[in-house]
């Protein structure tokens, strides 16, 4: 860019890793454009004016090949996903598309027209599939299980073949459950946090869940999203695990949830096998690597994210959708006093 501010290009800005990426390269000078297949549906509530919207669907690679090519981006942020595990059975051909064959062409185009492009790409950590090791670390075989957890693997394994190849400074963050305010309705986390709220306001009576005693590593999105910076900031590319380094149970869930409202969970969550996975497995990650050589590490605990959740979702049921965004929105400032505080900070108490 003439003025100096390095520029940033975001694929899917609208999803809760998107908006709190694009704050947090604003907040750091960055000019940001942000790619959406649909930027009308965009809440600009959420998505600061000062980010560029531009409509682009990633499966296009023409467009997409345009797009960088014209802009010349310092760096480039693939966030854009089609699906999550489950669901992906259900058009595989797209999520294939979209994740996999989307992120080879933008590696393609880096390649071709603007090498000094720095690339993130949002690997998962369900491309470790029935772990082979517990924690999972860099080095953990990958052993995809659903069309969506093979997209993303095929998408990593093509950031190392081109870093390797030809020298292209990509990386993947092999990214654990982050949640947040901004969460998707269709996430657990989210119909737990969001049914508590319901029950406690009278709007609701019940809540069906599967196996209470599943266990996610569960983070918060907004320490995410400041470790993917942190990766294009290094001097080398690499690809790095980022977790929360221990985990939770759904029941542990719903025990923070209902109890941020004054409820019991036992009184009204139902167990209903419409919901149970019979092969879940669970995720642990080791983002050691991350700690040492990034200086990352989260710092907003499990029960502090959950008890923000609730609180969020209380106000959108009354109709204060902006008192919601607002507490989405203060949950990454704490991420940002922490990060000023050092890497010697030290961790938010994660009862």
């Amino acid at each position: 860019m003439t003025d100096g501010a390095k520029h940033a290009l975001i694929t899917g800005i609208g999803g809760q890793d998107g908006i709190y990426l694009a704050r947090l390269l604003l907040s750091n000078g960055y000019t940001v454009a942000g790619i959406a297949r649909h930027t009308d549906e965009i809440d600009r509530r959420l998505v600061p004016e000062k980010v560029e919207l531009v409509a682009a669907d990633v499966a296009d690679r023409a467009r997409m090949r345009e797009l960088i090519a014209e802009r010349q981006p310092d760096e480039i942020y693939n966030l854009a996903s089609d699906s999550f595990g489950p669901r992906s059975w259900d058009d595989p051909l797209a999520v294939g598309e979209t994740m996999a064959l989307a992120t080879v062409n933008i590696l393609e185009t880096i390649r071709t027209a603007t090498p000094d492009t720095r690339f993130f790409q949002a690997s998962s950590s369900e491309m470790f599939g029935a772990p082979a090791e517990r924690p999972q670390r860099e080095t953990t075989p990958l052993q995809p299980r659903t069309p969506y957890a093979a997209a993303k693997t095929y998408a990593h394994a093509m950031v190392g073949a081109y870093r390797s190849r030809f020298g292209v400074f990509c990386c993947s963050g092999i990214l654990y459950n982050h949640e947040s305010p901004l969460r998707r309705a269709e996430f657990v986390t989210r119909k737990i946090t969001s049914s508590a709220a319901a029950i406690s306001l009278g709007l609701a009576t019940e809540l069906r869940l599967g196996n209470l005693d599943v266990r996610r590593d569960w983070g918060f999105a907004g320490d995410y999203v400041r470790a993917m910076w942190l990766m294009l900031q290094q001097e080398k590319p690499d690809d790095y695990v980022l977790s929360a380094g221990q985990t939770h149970s759904v029941r542990d869930l719903c025990d923070i949830a209902f109890g941020e409202v004054g409820l019991d969970y036992r009184e009204f969550v139902r167990y209903d096998d419409r919901f149970a996975r019979p092969d879940d497995v669970e995720p642990f990650g080791d983002s050691s690597r991350a700690g040492a050589l990034l200086g990352w590490r989260p710092s907003v605990s499990f029960r502090r994210l959950i008890q923000a959740m609730v609180a969020a979702d209380i106000e959108r049921l009354r109709g204060n959708e902006m008192a919601a965004i607002e507490v989405a929105l203060k949950l990454q400032d704490e991420t940002a006093d922490h990060a000023a505080a050092g890497p010697q900070g030290g961790m938010i108490d994660h009862a």
